[in-house]
C-alpha cells in the first residue's frame, strides 16, 4: 500500500515538474520574443515614461536615453528623485507641467514645454501623454517626450527672416503692417507713429557709392533700435526711410522719445568723420489706437516731409 501512494507523489511531483518546465519553455519564449522590442525602446531617441502620480511621484519606468538628451546620471537621478522634473523645467512652462500631472490638462494635443539640461540650456520638447485614471482620478501617466529642438530653433530662424529687414536686422515693412492693422482693429492702446528719413542719402550713394550708402542706413537702424524700448516697434519701411511705434505712450514721453533720438544722431555725428546722420522726422499721436492707425500714420509722414521741405528752404536761403 506504500509503495503504491509512493508511486502516486512521484507521479504527481513529475506532472507539477512537467508543467513548471512547459511554463518555463513558454516564457522563454516570450522573452525571445519581447527582447527586441525592448532593445528597440532602450535604444530609442525618446525618451519614454510611466510615472505614478498619487500618492505621489514615482517612476515605474524611464528610458536610458534620458542620460543622451538631459546630461550623465540623469536617469539615476530621477529615478531616484521624481520631483526633479520640477527643478529643470522651464518657469514660463512650470504651470502646463503641474496641469499634466494634476489632470487638468487637454491629454488629446501634444504639450510643448522645456528641460533643462545638465549644462544649463534648455531644449524643447513635445510630449504626448496619456492619464491613467482610478476612481475618475488621474493616479499615474504616461508618454513620450520628443526632443523638437532643432525644428524649434528652425522655426525661429524663419519667423526671424520674416518679420526683420535683411540688410539692417530690424523689423521690415511685413511686421510693421502687421502691428498697424493688430492696433487698428484688435488692441486699443495710447499710440504714436514717427516717420524717419534720411536727408541726403543720395548725395552719400553719389558721392561714396551704394555700399557706403548701405551702411548709412544700417548705422541709423542701429541707432534707432538702441534708444528705442521693448515696447517700440521700430522697421525699416522703405529705402531710407523708418517707423516707429510707440505704444501705451503720452505726449510727454514722445518728446522725450524724439529729444534722445536727436542726443543719438548729434553724439553720432561728432564722434564719425565718414558720413553724418542728417534725418527728418515727423509724429503724431492718439489717446486711442483703433480705426486711427492709418490717420496717425498720414499725419507723421506729412510732417515728416515738412520738415525735409522746410530744412531744403533754408539751404537755399543760406546760397542766396
Amino acid at each position: 500500500m506504500m509503495w503504491i501512494l509512493a508511486a502516486l507523489l512521484l507521479v504527481g511531483i513529475f506532472i507539477v515538474c512537467l508543467k513548471l518546465n512547459l511554463m518555463r519553455l513558454k516564457l522563454q519564449q516570450k522573452m525571445k520574443h519581447l527582447t527586441p522590442m525592448i532593445q528597440v525602446v532602450e535604444n530609442a531617441k525618446d525618451i519614454l515614461y510611466y510615472c505614478d502620480t498619487k500618492p505621489k511621484l514615482k517612476y515605474r519606468y524611464l528610458s536610458p536615453v534620458i542620460d543622451n538628451i538631459l546630461g550623465p546620471d540623469s536617469l539615476k537621478e530621477h529615478l531616484h528623485c521624481p520631483n526633479k522634473i520640477y527643478e529643470i523645467v522651464h518657469p514660463d512652462d512650470y504651470e502646463t507641467l503641474l496641469k499634466k500631472i494634476t489632470g487638468n490638462l487637454d491629454y488629446s494635443k501634444p504639450i510643448i514645454l522645456r528641460l533643462k539640461r545638465d549644462d544649463g540650456e534648455y531644449i524643447w520638447f513635445e510630449e504626448y501623454t496619456t492619464p491613467i485614471y482610478e476612481n475618475s482620478e488621474v493616479v499615474a501617466v504616461q508618454g513620450i517626450y520628443r526632443n523638437i529642438n532643432e525644428k524649434v530653433e528652425l522655426q525661429k530662424k524663419l519667423e526671424y527672416k520674416v518679420s526683420h529687414d535683411a540688410l539692417t536686422n530690424i523689423y521690415n515693412r511685413e511686421y510693421f503692417e502687421t502691428k498697424f492693422y493688430y492696433y487698428d482693429n484688435e488692441s486699443n492702446v495710447p499710440v504714436a507713429i514717427v516717420i524717419c528719413d534720411l536727408d541726403e542719402l543720395k548725395f552719400i550713394n553719389d558721392q561714396f557709392g551704394h555700399k557706403m550708402g548701405d551702411v548709412l542706413i544700417q548705422e541709423t537702424a542701429k541707432l534707432l533700435y538702441r534708444i528705442s524700448s521693448e515696447k517700440e516697434i521700430v522697421a525699416r519701411i522703405g529705402g531710407d526711410e523708418f517707423a516707429i511705434i510707440l505704444i501705451d505712450t503720452n505726449p510727454s514721453q514722445i518728446e522725450v522719445f524724439l529729444a534722445n533720438l536727436q542726443n543719438e544722431i548729434d553724439l553720432f555725428n561728432s564722434s564719425n568723420h565718414t558720413f553724418y546722420i542728417k534725418m527728418s522726422k515727423g509724429h503724431a499721436y492718439s489717446s486711442s489706437s483703433i480705426l486711427k492707425m492709418k490717420q496717425l500714420f498720414i499725419e507723421a509722414d506729412n510732417k515728416m516731409y515738412e520738415e525735409k521741405r522746410k530744412k531744403k528752404k533754408d539751404q537755399l536761403l543760406e546760397l542766396v
